[in-house]
Parts: C-alpha cells; sequence; structure tokens
C-alpha cells in the first residue's frame, strides 16, 4: 500500500513539474513574441467616472486604438503634441487613433485637463 502512495505521489509530482514546465515555455514564447514584434491587436480604451482605464498601455506600431466614452458628460481625447484629437465625445461615443510610429504619447481631456493618459509604442 506504502509503494502505491509513494507511486503515485510520485507521479503526481512529476506532472506538475511538466505542467510548470509548460507554463514557464509558454510565458517565454508569449515575451518572445512580444519582442520580435507582434501583429497590431485593436485596443479599447474607457472613459469612465472621469478617467481613462487603462491610464497607461503599450502597443505595437500599426495598432489602433479606440476610445469609448462610457461618462454621462462629454470628454475629448487629445495628445500632448496634438497627432490626435477628437471631438467632444458624448456618452457612447467612440474615437480611434492609430499609432504607426514609435514612441511615447500623452495624452488628456481637453475638457477636464487633470485626466490624463498615456500610450508607449514599442
Amino acid at each position: 500500500m506504502r509503494k502505491m502512495k509513494r507511486k503515485a505521489a510520485f507521479g503526481l509530482a512529476l506532472l506538475g513539474i511538466a505542467v510548470l514546465g509548460l507554463a514557464v515555455h509558454a510565458g517565454s514564447v508569449a515575451t518572445e513574441r512580444l519582442s520580435e514584434g507582434t501583429e497590431p491587436v485593436a485596443t479599447k480604451v474607457t472613459i469612465d467616472n472621469f478617467s481613462f482605464s487603462p491610464q497607461e498601455i503599450t502597443v505595437v506600431p500599426g495598432t489602433t486604438i479606440t476610445w469609448v466614452n462610457h461618462d454621462d458628460v462629454p470628454h475629448t481625447v487629445v495628445s500632448n503634441d496634438k497627432r490626435f484629437k477628437s471631438k467632444a465625445l458624448d456618452t457612447d461615443d467612440s474615437f480611434s487613433f492609430t499609432f504607426k510610429d514609435a514612441g511615447t504619447y500623452e495624452y488628456y481631456c481637453s475638457l477636464h485637463p487633470r485626466m490624463t493618459a498615456k500610450v508607449t509604442v514599442k
């Protein structure tokens, strides 16, 4: 009986090591793909409760970000360097911009200047 328990415990330990190895491998593959430059993926930023979410985001060149206003008041999306600027977005309105060049893009709501956020393109 003890031998069976030991074999079962040993088998479970090996299974755990194998699963851990796969998880580590999967993580390294995802990191490698990101460092090689992944395909651009459409990304959404939500405007709600007088804030942008996520407040900081990193994307690859060619990514289109769409901002959607879920607040009950209008907001804008304006880059500090004026590379992009939305009209006033009412509730459920959206604005999209495609980031073609690498760099850091800080932006804000011109109606509520304390609302700030940042896009990093790598």
